[in-house]
């Protein structure tokens, strides 16, 4: 086992970080991208286990003490735990406190079967964890006043407001990126391995994706209840392009990773020189590897650790008034619950108590069946950590995701 591992005591600036290849959203074409309602759910009980309820998130034997916020937590270890049976190729991970990045650490090797070593610029695929920067990507339209939050889905999308079920018309972009709008969480699965072979520009097959999403019977009444939908954040996504003329990515590029020097961040299935997903034990690549493009709004970014942990610095900074991309305001919008009692904020899952400790947590996981990626930040002490693997469920890559991020949060503990 190859390991890699840095401990950081000064500043961590994002424009440092190492340039990468591009990677992306993993999967199968049906088998992968409709299995997603059920991926879903696992997100939801991840961060529910972290939230400490009774289940296999708990360490069952290590207890790691509460560190200082200048010592290292020791990543490496946790991390070569993680990977100690064998199935799960490689993990990173990263600690942020009070603003900066602390360590790291990556651990294992880039494919099953291969002799290279994951390296630190090495690039994660984060899945729907990608859902928070759609989110952040659309509040600077908002800001520039090229969207607006309250607009209703028939004047957002007027082309297909005459088609699109009479409930979700007062529908708004608050609503799609908090998971309120009644949508269901995917289309029908018969669709997929079409939007594979789709060749159109992907505005158009986005637009398509809508029409079908927006034609289906709503799962409940908008603002009733919490609704995990990728539907939701790919149409969200899909008014983003209409009203800038610019392609979802392209958005990304200009609002997000450019301001912030996110350099490896990109769109696609990894390839061979950067770690490769698994599925079932051994590396995929090409369509194997990704769900259609035409999702990428709902989970299809991959960037580097560092990177990542950038992006999360941002999202801190920013209720602090130190943000680089949007007014403090809405850094503090983007984290607050659309409806009272929700779960969900625009783009994160809300919890008061993780591992233990009572705070306030934004957190996501990410997974597409062939990585598994989760992400906890706690605003309020600008303490974050982020744990990455690329392999998925299916060898329990998410149990070993779960149990090095409960352990890391325990021994930063106030």
């Amino acid at each position: 086992m190859t390991v890699v591992v840095q401990f950081i005591g000064r500043r961590w600036h994002p424009a440092s970080a190492l340039a990468t290849l591009p990677a992306h959203h993993a999967g199968d074409p049906v088998e992968m991208m409709m299995k997603t309602k059920q991926i879903c759910a696992m997100a939801l009980a991840v961060c529910a286990a972290l939230g400490g309820s009774a289940n296999a998130a708990e360490p069952s034997t290590v207890t790691t003490p509460a560190t200082q916020p200048g010592q290292a937590v020791g990543l490496e270890a946790l991390l070569r735990a993680g990977i100690g049976g064998g199935k799960v190729p490689a993990m990173g991970a990263v600690l942020i406190r009070r603003g900066q990045v602390t360590e790291r650490a990556v651990v294992g090797l880039r494919a099953k079967g291969g002799s290279d070593p994951v390296q630190p610029g090495d690039v994660w695929h984060l899945g729907s964890n990608g859902k928070a920067m759609t989110a952040t990507m659309v509040a600077r339209l908002v800001e520039r006043g090229l969207l607006s939050w309250d607009a209703p889905l028939s004047q957002l999308l007027p082309e297909l407001a005459a088609d699109m079920q009479a409930a979700y018309r007062d529908v708004t972009l608050r609503d799609l990126l908090a998971h309120q709008a009644g949508m269901q969480a995917n289309i029908d699965e018969s669709w997929v391995a079409v939007f594979h072979q789709d060749k159109r520009p992907l505005h158009e097959q986005r637009l398509a994706y809508a029409r079908i999403a927006l034609a289906q019977t709503p799962a409940y009444a908008r603002g009733t209840a919490d609704g995990y939908s990728n539907n939701g954040v790919l149409i969200a996504g899909l008014i983003a392009e209409r009203a800038s003329g610019l392609s979802y990515e392209t958005l990304m590029r200009h609002e997000v990773f450019e301001p912030l020097g996110l350099r490896s961040a990109g769109f696609g299935a990894t390839r061979r020189g950067q770690p490769l997903g698994h599925k079932a034990g051994e590396p995929v690549e090409g369509r194997e590897a990704d769900n259609p493009a035409v999702i990428a709004p709902a989970g299809g970014i991959h960037m580097s650790l560092d990177d990542w942990a950038g992006f999360a610095i941002d999202q801190m900074a920013g209720e602090q008034g130190r943000g680089k991309l949007l007014q403090t305001a809405n850094y503090r919008l983007l984290h607050q619950a659309v409806r009272e009692g929700g779960r969900f904020a625009l783009g994160w899952r809300l919890q008061n108590s993780m591992a233990g400790v009572s705070a306030r947590h934004l957190a996501h996981t990410g997974s597409n069946e062939a990585w598994f990626a989760l992400i906890v930040l706690r605003p309020d002490s600008e303490d974050a950590v982020l744990v990455s693997s690329n392999a998925a469920e299916d060898v329990k890559a998410d149990q070993a995701v779960r149990e090095v991020a409960t352990r890391i949060l325990r021994a930063i503990a106030p």
